[in-house]
């Protein structure tokens, strides 16, 4: 293998830090955009490299390539809407781990005995097969995810019978097809076990259904960042081994932070619909009795508050109608209320979705408050303007033992002197049950379209 010049070393240790530093920087919303934009430059740098200092074969084939992705992911990046972001996660992370699994498989090739090389080291082919096999995992499990949250199948999990004895013996056989491959190196062996990842990762992600869909999606962008890791190894690629690692372990961390959120263990997470106690989405339009009223009866309530509590939720964004929501704040702010955002960690079906929203709409940061910054302010708060939002102040979480979000920390948005719900039906959040707080007699709902609504009580507050 030839030697890395040193100038290219220096290149590549240069982009690994910017990795580290664009990573610091997506940790908070004001350093968000730059860190980003820090990140995507050194990638971009990365790739290009090889191109000044490697004699390549089929150049043309490769820079048709990645015109063509180039241009794919930036119409898909400008094209998406805020609320399809998830989606878009989904669908990129399942194209990382494929593509690793694929670099994988054609490094394969030429580690195999007289390929004209030198016996590979085991330590190589343990690290080609686990990239091959959860490379294979995370791009089926994603394609999957990707088609729950997009509505192209059903949300709520897919379980059958034997569903666990299947998934068992894929492992198996992963773990089997992984050992074989190291102590006897073989392209069909290779192939193999990328088709059982296929099968296993279309397992591991069919039982998952509802508000859990997105923390597997993080568990997958680990799985997809730990086979890019083992890629780099692979490759002897300083530049991949970093950054797989940093996704691999943000991925992690994210993914444990996200089921602390929802108050669930991930293993129940992943199994829990095998004994019936995953988040299942769906659920009935309930008919009890609730007191609704009119956006000019909510300006009244709103405009004699002197502290008013926002909560947004995964309705705000389909509405598109944060930037009234911000002018309604700004409105109440002149005439001397206190006015916060309470943001649940994954408000929105995705972490940062909701910071994501309102920063597009100006909202400075310091009206975002994150759920244990603000759950002891409710109980002072003169009203509390639900939008959109309903699972994450859902006192089911607290009370009943048995429902799908029993144990997952709240918003304690119940504990406010009026809570004003804004819905557009009677239909349950993504968890697929009721809400008690829409039957509490402090509480009061305005229905419609979330932006419809939110212009009228807009008009409705001026006019006072």
């Amino acid at each position: 293998m030839t030697a890395t010049p040193v100038w290219v070393q220096l290149v590549y240790l240069a982009c690994a830090v910017c990795f580290i530093l664009a990573l610091k920087g997506l940790s908070g919303p004001r350093t968000a955009r730059t860190g980003n934009l820090v990140g995507a430059g050194a990638a971009v740098v990365a790739c290009a490299v090889p191109f000044f200092y490697l004699d390549l074969d089929h150049v043309v084939p490769i820079l048709v390539a990645i015109a063509v992705g180039t241009v794919a992911g930036a119409v898909g990046a400008r094209r998406v809407q805020m609320t399809q972001m998830p989606q878009m996660v989904a669908l990129f992370n399942g194209v990382g781990g494929g593509a690793a699994a694929l670099v994988a498989l054609l490094e394969l090739r030429e580690l195999l005995p007289g390929a004209g090389h030198a016996d590979a080291s085991w330590f190589i082919l343990v690290a080609t097969a686990f990239t091959i096999f959860v490379g294979s995992v995370s791009f089926a499990g994603s394609v999957v995810t990707f088609a729950k949250l997009q509505g192209l199948m059903t949300s709520a999990p897919v379980v059958f019978p034997g569903l666990a004895v299947v998934f068992g013996a894929g492992l198996v056989g992963g773990v089997g097809l992984s050992t074989q491959l190291v102590l006897s190196p073989a392209m069909w062996v290779g192939i193999v076990l990328g088709l059982v990842g296929l099968v296993f990762g279309v397992l591991l992600v069919l039982p998952v259904g509802g508000a859990d869909v997105p923390i597997v999606i993080s568990l997958l962008n680990a799985f997809t960042g730990l086979t890019v890791a083992a890629g780099g190894y692979v490759l002897d690629n300083v530049v991949l081994l970093v950054a797989g690692t940093l996704v691999g372990a943000s991925g992690t961390f994210l993914t444990l932070l996200m089921a602390r959120a929802m108050g669930r263990s991930v293993a129940n997470i992943l199994f829990g619909a095998l004994k019936g106690g995953s988040t299942l989405g769906g659920g009935e339009v309930s008919d009890r009795p609730v007191k609704s009223a009119g956006p000019e009866d909510v300006a009244i309530m709103l405009g004699y508050a002197d502290r008013v509590i926002i909560v947004p939720g995964y309705g705000l964004a389909v509405a598109q109608a944060q930037h009234t929501l911000r002018e309604l704040v700004d409105v109440l702010s002149e005439r001397g209320a206190q006015v916060d955002y309470a943001i649940h960690p994954v408000a929105g079906r995705m972490p940062g979705h909701m910071n994501v929203l309102l920063a597009e709409a100006q909202v400075p940061y310091e009206q975002l408050k994150e759920m244990d910054d603000i759950n002891g302010d409710f109980k002072d708060a003169d009203v509390v303007l639900v939008v959109g939002a309903n699972d994450v102040v859902n006192p089911a979480a607290k009370t009943t033992p048995g429902a799908p979000i029993y144990g997952m920390p709240i918003l304690n948005a119940d504990e406010a002197k009026q809570v004003v719900f804004m819905k557009r039906s009677m239909r349950p959040g993504f968890a697929g049950i009721e809400n008690e707080l829409l039957f509490e007699d402090n509480t009061t709902l305005l229905f419609g379209d979330a932006k419809d609504s939110m212009s009228k009580l807009l008009n409705a507050v001026k006019a006072l």
